[in-house]
């Protein structure tokens, strides 16, 4: 009894300190380890474990987890490239990659004076959505409600956001309409459309049409569609056929991160059993220039140890995939001569051997696990891209997913930050939600009028003590973004950087917090609860190897705040 005692103790204080399990009690817990017939030995050894392998660790050295993971069930490891492998140096590579676009679009007929904007990295934020009838970028909680509207680099006042937007509340996943600005590529996309939105709204030439669906002027109508069809397609250009990709291979160390830790941790992947590949979409000649130059150390994993090519650290290196289209019906699957560039004829349908690298160009995940005889809970695919490598990744594959936020570090800076004025706005909304329920607490008009007004000053305070102007990636006030929504919903685990699993074993069970529905919370005046032992169960269920690990979708449990 002494033993169990003392285990008990140790694991409720580790359980507490890591914050990541629902606590259990010290009764509970006493229970649970008497059922399970634990020797006293065995018990007592339980005393000496630290089940909170990464609760030392800083946020920046951490991996989140919003559905669990045992690593000891993956695989396969692969990886986007650009942003995920190749870490782009922020804002440098964003303000190049914005006077290419404004340059371009200044060559279609776009007014020279673009060219004298410069990029303000203060400004855009990932996860807003373009409103290409209006012209508006929309920031949104994650039920499509409105959180922020900005028309060019001004707020839109709460009256007109009401009337574009009837309840303040738009549905983005029906048409074309809401252009979703996800990823880190489209920060100088949406800078630029604020841009240009801007200066046609401040130009005395031009004015705003009737509908408030574009400008025009004695000679021109120029809609917002038009617009954004202009920059999405000059965007493609700088990207596909302009001076980026070779320019960034020109001085690719201004504008990528080189870690020198990335050989020793794909070279212990491999030795821990697992196969490991990368899935891009860029082309041949740009992939092998950024993978030679992220492996350019004079050392291989290890100081001390010889160079090693890049390809030496990859089962399978997929270019051209064409994400998201290589998750559904994908396309011809070749094989690409390493030496050359260049491509076989027809689709390669050959054997896949072991130790040595094979190189491809398109396909579909679906060729790619055929081919490597993979099931898809045994990938774990990290990326950067919510939509391309993520979402679809795990909606239509089910692979397991990784997603990589690198603004994630700022982000737990300005939280922290904030931590003062949450508090203070969950407890002006329980004052609230007070008032309502109580009658004999009803405030009258005028305070619960001041009473709204500093919750939402409040919220707005702590989005401007944010790095972006537009506030938080995750939140605005108490509410959640869209992009929050779905990080938690397709993102298994997530972090500034993949290179954090360095700071785990490969047997690592990355374990997700419980997560109670609102009517699991209420507990009965006078209730007590009881912990069932095995006896106690009339009913038996097989168990899944894949539910402890998460499973799908009916076990999910969303990820705290960071």
């Amino acid at each position: 009894a002494g033993a169990h005692g003392h285990s008990s103790a140790r694991l409720h204080r580790t359980m507490s300190a890591f914050g990541e399990f629902l606590m259990p009690s010290e009764e509970d817990l006493e229970l649970v380890l008497k059922d399970l017939n634990f020797s006293p030995a065995l018990s007592k050894k339980l005393a000496d474990v630290d089940i909170t392998d990464g609760a030392s660790l800083s946020s920046g050295e951490r991996v989140f987890v919003n559905r669990s993971l045992d690593l000891n069930n993956i695989k396969f490891f692969g990886f986007d490239m650009d942003y995920t492998l190749a870490v782009y140096k922020s804002p440098v590579y964003e303000e190049f990659s914005f006077d290419l676009l404004a340059k371009r679009l200044v060559d279609i007929g776009y007014p020279q004076e673009l060219l004298q904007c410069k990029y303000d990295p203060a400004f855009p934020l990932r996860g807003l959505f373009f409103d290409r009838e209006y012209g508006n970028l929309l920031k949104l909680d994650m039920y499509g409600n409105i959180l922020l509207c900005v028309h060019g680099f001004d707020e839109v006042d709460i009256p007109l956001v009401r009337q574009l937007y009837p309840s303040k509340f738009v549905m983005v996943g029906e048409g074309k309409r809401f252009f979703a600005l996800n990823t880190l590529f489209n920060l100088p996309e949406a800078y630029m459309l604020a841009c240009i939105v801007n200066y046609f709204e401040k130009n005395p030439a031009y004015k705003k049409m009737d509908n408030l669906t574009g400008i025009e002027s004695d000679h021109v109508v120029l809609s917002y569609s038009s617009i954004h069809q202009d920059v999405r397609d000059a965007v493609d250009w700088v990207h596909a056929r302009g001076d980026l990709k070779a320019s960034t291979l020109k001085n690719v160390d201004k504008f990528i991160e080189k870690d020198p830790q990335l050989p020793k941790l794909l070279h212990q992947m491999r030795e821990a059993g697992r196969k490991v590949f990368i899935v891009t979409n860029s082309g041949w000649e740009y992939t092998k220039g950024v993978m030679t130059y992220l492996f350019d150390f004079p050392h291989g994993p290890e100081p001390g140890t010889p160079h090693r090519p890049w390809s030496s650290y990859f089962d399978v290196v997929i270019v051209d995939a064409k994400k998201p289209l290589f998750f559904e019906a994908g396309t011809v699957l070749r094989q690409v001569n390493p030496d050359t560039g260049a491509l076989s004829i027809g689709k390669f349908k050959g054997c896949v051997a072991d130790g040595v690298t094979h190189f491809w160009a398109g396909g579909s995940s679906d060729n790619f696990c055929q081919l490597l005889g993979a099931q898809g809970k045994e990938i774990l695919f990290i990326g950067d891209h919510i939509f391309g490598d993520i979402l679809r990744s795990k909606k239509q594959q089910g692979w397991r997913t990784f997603l990589v936020v690198p603004e994630l570090d700022q982000e737990v800076r300005d939280w922290n930050k904030s931590q003062g004025l949450f508090n203070r706005l969950r407890t002006m909304e329980f004052i609230m939600s007070s008032m309502y329920q109580s009658p004999a607490m009803k405030l009258g008009d005028e305070q619960m009028h001041n009473l709204r007004h500093k919750i939402k000053e409040t919220a707005h305070a702590m989005d401007i003590n944010h790095k972006s102007r537009l506030g938080s990636l995750f939140r605005s006030g108490s509410r959640q973004t869209h992009f929050a929504m779905q990080a938690m919903r397709y993102a298994d685990v997530y972090a500034s950087t993949f290179m954090n699993l360095l700071n785990y074993p490969f047997h690592y069970l990355f374990r997700a917090p419980h997560q109670l529905m609102p009517h699991e919370q209420v507990y009965e005046l006078g209730q007590t609860t009881e912990v069932l032992s095995p006896k106690s169960h009339t009913l038996s269920y097989t168990h899944d190897e894949d539910e402890e690990d998460g499973g799908d979708d009916g076990k999910r449990a969303h990820a705290a705040t960071p």
